[in-house]
């Protein structure tokens, strides 16, 4: 139970990075935060306490299988977000071509 509470805090800290900051770059190291708790209660849904692989063969009966699909739905969020946070970095670094800051406050002033 603990580690769901600590999910939990990760999620909150990221999601304060992305309510108070301003800089651009710091946001969306606020947004990975959030992804990784996303990510890591995934894999806490899944794991069962002396679970196996999932691969079913005659040698194991009545044992105990860890749940694979919230491990596909981990290697699916990683890929979605690599990609995600990679456009996200892209279109910060435009923004600071065009305006030189990543601040949004500054930005928001500026007229181009």
């Amino acid at each position: 139970m603990i580690l769901f509470i600590l999910c939990l805090i990760l999620f909150l800290i990221g999601l304060y990075g992305v309510m108070v900051q301003r800089n651009l770059v710091k946001i969306i190291i606020g947004l990975a935060i959030m992804e990784y708790s996303v990510i890591l209660f995934l894999v806490l849904i899944g794991y069962i306490s002396g679970g196996t692989v999932p691969i079913i063969s005659e040698s194991f009966e009545n044992v105990l299988y860890v749940d694979p699909l919230p491990q596909a739905m981990v290697l699916t969020a990683i890929v979605i977000g690599l990609a995600t946070k990679g456009l996200m970095l892209s279109v910060a670094i435009r923004l600071y071509k065009k305006y030189g800051t990543f601040d949004i406050r500054q930005m928001n002033t500026l007229k181009g």
